[in-house]
């Protein structure tokens, strides 16, 4: 059963704000697709709506959003007058898309764009815009894997952030030397671990389960 971030019923709201709000970002406000995405990420805004909090999935028009997002990362907005009522073109399907997958996977829009499907990257899928959305997903999940298996493991990067060695980590979680070393090797996939695995391993860490988990 696959892990959705909200409701179905807000989905087709959603989809449209964050269409709306790369459309007016890139195109009337001439951000670079990634630089807004990171604005996006950094504001804290990306977390809420896709945790699908209403006040951003459907509260607001995707300019609003736009704003909305430039606002808090500290830039000075200067609203544009948009006209966008012909055919959606390649930023807003790509906001579109990307609000969809983020809602069938169920993960944070920050892990999303780290595991290589960065707005750049889904503006280059634009061929795949008259497609069923689940042939988007399907190719999605593709480049997710393939970008995942080159990356060192969470585990792994946080760990050393911390200053720990694996034995060390081991010692202080009560988590066995080998498990560790398993699932730093992505022998074993920590997304499947046990809770309290997981939960004892964030502790020591001092770190939100979704930073270790993705």
């Amino acid at each position: 059963m696959t892990m959705t971030g909200y409701s179905e019923l807000y989905l087709n709201d959603a989809r449209k704000n964050l269409g709306e709000m790369i459309e007016y970002a890139v195109v009337d406000l001439g951000y670079a697709p990634d630089e807004f995405l990171d604005y996006f990420i950094t504001s804290g805004i990306a977390d809420k709506f896709g945790k699908g909090n209403p006040k951003y999935t459907v509260g607001m028009s995707g300019t609003e959003l736009a704003e909305c997002v430039l606002k808090a990362v500290g830039i000075e907005v200067k609203s544009k007058e948009c006209d966008h009522t012909g055919d959606k073109g390649i930023a807003y399907w790509s906001g579109w898309i990307l609000a969809y997958y983020q809602w069938k996977t169920g993960r944070r829009f920050e892990d999303i764009a780290d595991d290589g499907l960065t707005l750049s990257k889904i503006f280059s899928m634009y061929i795949l815009h008259e497609a069923d959305d689940s042939k988007f997903a399907e190719t999605a999940d593709e480049i997710v894997a393939r970008n995942r298996a080159k990356q060192k493991s969470k585990l792994s990067v946080i760990r050393k952030a911390r200053g720990f060695t694996q034995s060390e980590l081991a010692r202080e979680s009560g988590i066995s030397l080998r498990m560790i070393q398993l699932y730093e090797q992505k022998q074993n996939d920590i997304r499947k671990a046990q809770a309290d695995t997981v939960l004892a391993l964030c502790k020591t860490l001092g770190c939100d389960v979704e930073d270790l988990i993705g």
